[in-house]
């Protein structure tokens, strides 16, 4: 007589499948990953992390990354439910990253690159004072080598826990795009899902040429707020990269598989002639 051996019930591992944003469905972690963090059911963008994000656009292993050791520092003692030199130590230890953007040298394609990306997952990617430090001296050596310039911008705006300190940045890059301006070394700004509030009202709009992705939210105040103040109903869409591009804000929107090529096909053509 056959004994039926109990049915052992089998655990599927965790990080396999992720829940889509966009259209609800199960993806399969891979086929996310393999199609650069876009949904390849709706289109959805999901967010990249700063290595995905440097690895999608330039030649792979050619990122050094300078002013790695610039730390943020606590001018005004400011505390809320936290203070702000703890919310440093938990960013840091959470990102593995001093503070909200990464810069460095890099190649796309045969061209020298100076670039600078912002890192949402470190406080919102807020700008205080080592963000406008890290992305003036990034402006700097690019001028001094004369290599185009492209920052990538992923941000909720100024950093409220260092005050006027953090507006003053807003100032800061402003001004040294400036030199790039007269040195006619080009500026590429990439708007990432969201660019928002001081970020968006200084660098991140100034560059020679404003790369969007599909439906990336760009804007200063929240559209709640803006209704709120004006007293009427925003446009659909209002904010959306699309939007931005019909009203002649952005330059070009561009999917995410063909960021690249776009960006050297550009470099490429607008190559200053030694």
């Amino acid at each position: 007589m056959a004994v039926e051996m109990p049915h052992k019930k089998k655990s599927v591992p965790d990080g396999l499948w992720i829940k889509c944003d966009g259209c609800q469905e199960i993806i399969y972690n891979k086929d996310l990953e393999n199609n650069h963090m876009v949904c390849p059911k709706c289109n959805h963008y999901f967010r990249l992390n700063v290595k995905q994000r440097i690895e999608l656009l330039v030649n792979p292993g050619s990122f050094r990354e300078f002013g790695a050791g610039i730390q943020p520092k606590d001018p005004l003692g400011f505390k809320d439910s936290k203070t702000y030199v703890e919310r440093i130590k938990q960013h840091q230890k959470k990102t593995g990253y001093q503070d909200a953007v990464i810069t460095g040298f890099s190649k796309i394609g045969k061209n020298d690159v100076v670039l600078a990306v912002m890192n949402f997952s470190y406080m919102g990617g807020s700008m205080g004072s080592v963000v406008g430090e890290k992305i003036t001296t990034a402006i700097e050596k690019a001028v001094k080598k004369r290599y185009p310039v492209i920052i990538v911008s992923s941000s909720g705006g100024a950093r409220m826990q260092e005050g006027i300190f953090s507006l003053m940045q807003m100032a800061k890059t402003s001004a040294a795009l400036s030199l790039l301006d007269r040195k006619k070394i080009l500026f590429i700004s990439m708007l990432i899902d969201p660019t928002t509030g001081g970020v968006s009202a200084s660098f991140a709009m100034l560059g020679d040429i404003n790369i969007a992705e599909p439906g990336a939210m760009i804007g200063f105040a929240g559209p709640r707020v803006i209704e709120q103040t004006i007293k009427q109903k925003l446009p659909p869409d209002f904010q959306r990269s699309e939007f931005l591009l019909e009203h002649g804000i952005i330059d070009m929107i561009v999917e995410r598989k063909d960021l690249r090529d776009t960006l050297d096909s550009i470099l490429s053509l607008l190559k200053e002639k030694k």
